[in-house]
C-alpha cells in the first residue's frame, strides 16, 4: 500500500475515483497496547470486527495472540500469524467446523449454550479430554448502542444442569455473556458478572474461566462513552468478588474497541440536492452502521482548495452510489456548507465492521486502500501532545 502523511495528501496527489480506505497502523497498535497493559486478563481480538490481513498483522506484532473466531474462513485469515490461538466463540457451529476446527487446526475452546450443542462437540471431537468449553450466559443488554441477547444464550432455568453437564466433559469450563456492542456504561459489565456468580453458585460447580466477551465502546460524534479505565475498574472490582479462587481466568474479545479508529473512508461527491449529499459508498459499504444503526462517524471535508478558509458547517444527509433507497445515512454530518460536487470527505473510525460488511451490490464495494500517517479524528486513547496540537489546528 502506498503512505501518505493525511487524507488530504492523498486527495491532492491523486484525486482518486474509487473510495479509499485510509488504514493508520498506529491506531491499532496504540489500542492494542493500551488493551494489554490495561485488561486485568487475556484479551481475545474479535476478527469478525474487520479481518483485513495487514490489520492482523499489526495486532499481532501489536500482542495479540487469541482470537475470536466464527468460520473456517477467520481462522484461515489467521494461519499466516505463527503460533496463534484461535477459540470458537460462536455457539451454535456446523459439524463440519467443529470437527475441522479441532483436527485440522487445533481449537480447543468452543463455546455453547444448549444441550444439543454440546452433545454435539463432543461428538465431532470424538469426546476429547483437553477441551476448554465455554458457556453463553444471557445477560441484559439494557447498557448497549446494539443489543445482542436474543440470538445467543442459555436461560436462568436451563443454566444449572447445562453448566454440570459441560463441567463433567470439560477440561476447563469457562462462563461468558455478552453485554451488548458499544455498551455506554462500565455498569453493564459489573451487572454481568454479579449474574455470572449467581450462576456458579446455583449449579455448584468449579469455574476455570471467565469470558467477559466484548461490547468495548469506540468515540464517536454523540455516542462519547466514559473512558475506558472505568470499564477496567468495574470488570477488576466486579470479578475480584466472584468467589472462584486465584485459579481462574478472566477473558475479553475486544473488537471494535480496538480497531475502530484503524481505519477511515475516504469519499467523493458526486451530487447535491439541498442538504443531501450523494457519495460514492455507503450503506452497501463501509457504511453499513451510518444506515441501519444509525452511527453519526465523525466527517471532514478535505482536499487542499478550501481547506485553509474559515468552514461554516451544516448538517447533510446522505446517499450512497446505488440505486437503493436504503442506501441512505440520515446523520447529521456536519460539514462546510458550500459543499458541492468533487469534494472529498473523509469519514472517520470505521475500522470496525466497516469493510466486513461491504458487498458488490450494484457493481460497486471496491475500494482503494493506503496508509495514512496522521491521528484519527477521534481517539478513546489520547493523542501524543504534539500529534494532539496538528489535530487540533486543522
Amino acid at each position: 500500500m502506498e503512505k501518505f502523511r493525511s487524507a488530504a495528501d492523498l486527495v491532492r496527489l491523486q484525486k482518486p475515483e474509487q473510495p479509499v480506505l485510509g488504514f493508520r497502523p498506529h491506531a491499532a497498535e496504540r489500542a492494542t497496547r493500551w488493551f494489554l497493559q490495561n485488561f486485568p486478563g487475556k484479551c481475545l481480538y474479535a476478527v469478525k470486527a474487520n479481518d483485513a490481513p495487514h490489520l492482523l498483522e499489526v495486532l499481532y506484532q501489536s500482542g495479540i495472540r487469541d482470537f475470536d473466531v466464527a468460520s473456517l474462513s477467520e481462522i484461515e485469515r489467521l494461519s499466516a500469524l505463527p503460533d496463534f490461538r484461535a477459540h470458537v466463540m460462536h455457539p451454535i457451529k456446523s459439524r463440519a467446523f467443529i470437527r475441522r476446527a479441532y483436527f485440522e487446526y487445533g481449537v480447543r475452546t468452543f463455546a455453547l449454550d444448549c444441550e444439543a450443542e454440546l452433545d454435539k462437540i463432543m461428538s465431532e471431537t470424538e469426546n476429547a479430554t483437553d477441551l476448554t468449553l465455554m458457556v453463553r450466559m444471557v445477560c441484559s443488554n439494557q447498557f448497549s448502542e446494539i443489543p445482542l441477547e436474543d440470538k445467543f444464550g442459555v436461560p436462568w432455568l436451563e443454566a444449572a444442569g447445562l453448566l454440570r453437564s459441560t463441567r463433567q466433559a470439560a477440561e476447563r469450563l469457562g462462563l461468558t455473556f455478552h453485554v451488548g456492542s458499544q455498551a455506554m456504561s462500565p455498569e453493564a459489565f459489573r451487572h454481568a458478572l454479579q449474574t455470572v456468580s449467581q450462576h456458579i453458585v446455583h449449579a455448584g460447580v468449579v469455574a476455570d474461566v471467565i469470558d467477559v466477551g466484548g461490547g468495548f465502546p469506540s468515540v464517536y460524534p454523540g455516542l462519547e462513552p466514559p473512558e475506558l479505565s472505568a470499564y477496567m475498574d468495574e470488570i477488576r472490582e466486579a470479578f475480584d468478588q466472584i468467589a472462584v479462587g486465584w485459579h481462574c481466568e478472566l477473558w475479553a474479545e475486544p473488537g471494535r474497541a480496538l480497531v475502530a479508529e484503524a481505519e477511515s473512508v475516504i469519499v467523493r461527491v458526486d451530487g447535491r440536492k439541498g442538504d443531501t449529499l450523494y457519495i460514492n459508498d455507503g450503506a452497501f459499504g463501509t457504511l453499513y452502521d451510518a444506515a441501519h444503526l444509525q452511527f453519526v462517524f465523525p466527517a471532514r471535508r478535505i482536499g487542499p482548495e478550501r481547506q485553509s478558509r474559515p468552514q461554516n458547517l451544516a448538517p447533510f444527509e446522505l446517499y450512497g452510489p446505488t440505486c437503493d433507497d436504503v442506501d441512505h445515512m440520515k446523520g447529521p454530518f456536519y460539514l462546510p456548507a458550500d459543499m458541492a460536487e468533487g469534494d472529498y470527505i473523509e469519514i472517520g473510525n470505521i475500522g470496525a465492521y466497516g469493510r466486513v460488511m461491504a458487498a458488490p451490490f450494484n457493481g460497486f464495494g471496491s475500494y482503494r486502500e493506503a496508509i495514512l500517517d496522521d491521528e484519527p479524528m477521534l481517539t478513546a486513547y489520547g493523542l501524543p501532545d504534539a500529534a494532539a496540537g496538528l489535530f487540533a489546528g486543522r
